[in-house]
Formats: C-alpha cells, sequence, structure tokens
C-alpha cells in the first residue's frame, strides 16, 4: 500500500546470543580494570586451592582407595557400622544437647544485655567474649577444677547440705556438654545480640497497646522476628561441635567420645588413614548438610514473607 512504512523484521537472536556474549567476555577482559581485579583475586585463588580444595580432593580418594590399591567403599560402610556408628550417633547427639542449651542460655542472656543501656551492655559482652580468646586447654582445665569430685562447686554444695552432693559432673556426657557449652556460648550470644537489638521495639508497645498479653506478644511479635537468628546460632553451633577434639577428650568418659577423637585414635595409634579419610569426609558432608538446610530455610522464610507482603 502506497504511503505506508514497513516495520524492519526483528533480529534473529538465537545463532547471535552466544557471540555477543562471547563478545562482550572479550571486552571485559580486555579492560585494564578486569585484568587488574583478576591478578589481585589470583593469590587467594591460589590459596583456596592449596590449602582447601587440594587437601579436601586428596582426604577424598584416600577414602575411597582400597588396601589393594583399587577403589572401594569399604571405609565408609566400617564407618556407618558397629563402634564407629555408635560414636557418630553420640557425637550427633553431644552436638544437638550443646546447641539446645547454648540457644537457651545464649538466647536469655542476649535478651538481657540487648535491653541495658550502651555502656553497661558492652561490659558485659567483654565479659562474655574476652574467655574466648584463653586457651581451650586452660579454660578445659579450668572447668575440671570447677567441676570434680573435690572442685569449687562440689564442694559448696556439700557445705550447704545438699542431697547426694557430691556429684559426678566429670568424665559423663554432662561434663562434656557444660564444656562444649562454654565454648559456643560466645558464638550464640553474639548473634542473637545483634538480631535483638535490630529490633524495632515500637511493634511489641504497638501491640501492648491493642491489648495483646506478654506471652502474645513474646510468641506473636518478638519471636518470630528474632527465628531466624535462633536458626543461624543454633546450625552454627551444631557445626562447630561436630569436629570439636579438646573438651570432649578431656571431660568426657569412653561413651563419650565423638568422631575427631576418634580420628585421632585411628590416626596415631592404629595408622589407619583410610578409615580416618573416611570419617572425616562424612564430617564434611555433615557440616555441608547444616549449611544447605541454613540456606533452605533462609530462602523459605524469604518466600514466606514475600508471600504475605502481596
Amino acid at each position: 500500500m502506497a504511503g505506508s512504512v514497513l516495520a524492519p523484521a526483528p533480529p534473529a537472536a538465537g545463532p547471535k546470543a552466544p557471540a555477543v556474549s562471547q563478545g562482550r567476555l572479550r571486552r571485559a577482559l580486555s579492560e585494564r580494570r578486569t585484568r587488574f581485579g583478576l591478578l589481585n583475586a589470583a593469590p587467594v585463588v591460589i590459596y583456596l586451592l592449596v590449602l582447601f580444595v587440594y587437601p579436601i580432593f586428596s582426604t577424598l580418594l584416600l577414602s575411597l582407595k582400597g588396601e589393594g590399591g583399587g577403589w572401594t567403599l569399604h571405609w565408609y560402610a566400617d564407618a556407618l557400622q558397629g563402634s564407629n556408628l555408635k560414636v557418630l550417633l553420640t557425637t550427633l547427639r553431644i552436638s544437638a544437647e550443646t546447641s539446645l542449651l547454648s540457644l537457651v542460655i545464649g538466647f536469655l542472656l542476649a535478651a538481657a544485655v540487648s535491653r541495658l543501656k550502651p555502656l553497661w551492655a558492652g561490659l558485659v559482652m567483654i565479659i562474655v567474649i574476652v574467655p574466648h580468646f584463653i586457651s581451650a586447654l586452660v579454660r578445659t582445665y579450668g572447668w575440671i577444677i570447677l567441676l570434680g569430685e573435690h572442685g569449687v562447686i562440689n564442694d559448696a554444695l556439700t557445705d550447704l547440705g545438699v542431697p547426694g552432693a557430691p556429684f559426678q559432673m566429670l568424665y559423663n556426657e554432662l561434663g562434656v556438654v557444660i564444656g562444649t557449652t562454654s565454648v559456643m556460648l560466645p558464638y550464640t550470644v553474639l548473634l542473637l545480640y545483634a538480631v535483638m537489638k535490630g529490633i524495632d521495639r515500637r511493634l511489641p508497645a504497638a501491640a501492648a497497646s491493642m491489648g495483646a498479653g506478654r506471652l502474645t506478644i513474646f510468641r506473636r511479635v518478638y519471636l518470630p522476628m528474632v527465628a531466624p537468628g535462633l536458626v543461624n546460632a543454633g546450625i552454627l553451633c551444631f557445626i562447630l561441635c561436630l569436629g570439636y577434639y579438646l573438651t570432649p577428650a578431656l571431660m568426657g568418659g569412653p561413651k563419650q567420645a565423638m568422631v575427631a577423637s576418634l580420628i585421632s585414635e585411628q590416626v596415631m595409634k592404629q595408622s589407619q588413614w583410610n578409615g580416618a579419610a573416611a570419617l572425616g569426609i562424612i564430617l564434611l558432608l555433615l557440616t555441608f548438610g547444616g549449611l544447605l538446610l541454613l540456606r533452605l530455610i533462609k530462602v523459605l522464610s524469604e518466600a514466606a514473607k514475600n508471600r504475605g507482603i502481596s
């Protein structure tokens, strides 16, 4: 038709898309700033490859190597049965107990500190954090002195006439949980304090002005806001406890042996490097599982929040 303008046909994007992306990549690599950034990142990449990736890959290969030189899953089967399985289950149980106790104590302490004035809050946080910088061996022997049969705590309970005193608080699961909780408590308090300090205090006040009771405010307003911090702190404590060695070895008994102690025994006494490597890989997989669970919870909470907004 006369006077009509024909619109140009859109260019075909299929075959040219890879060429366009490759061209952009070449242009980005040709820029001086990009080359300078890659040069700065090279030492970090080499550091991670040499000190993290290579040891993990070597441990994985060692755990799959049989005594005859071939590949096998025998060491993993051996790690998941018999006494080794009991040690693994004990490790999971003690880690869960430590995480739960750290969350309860850390929640109460962080909630109290978050309501203090900045000066007093800073002093309390120093008291909580400074012991963490003392040698773990010194702290463990300090707990042994406190919890021993003739230690400070048992002597005080005996003087007070408490029935059953002195109590057995060492070389059992109670002593291990107390020791590991003292190690994990600073992490829990720091994480929860950061979350609680960022809560808008006007929200509980608004709920109270509308007639909500303290329990309702805590359950419907306060707890949902600190729930992400509780999850993060709990999973962090659980992951750290999985590979903890010193405190369970010194404050626990034969029934409280954990995977780290088992790995040490297999390497130092039995020269069984393949079995120790399989146990190390299992611990690594449990750690990755905890991190993936943390990421999944975060994604689900964000999705639920978005649905609530929409």
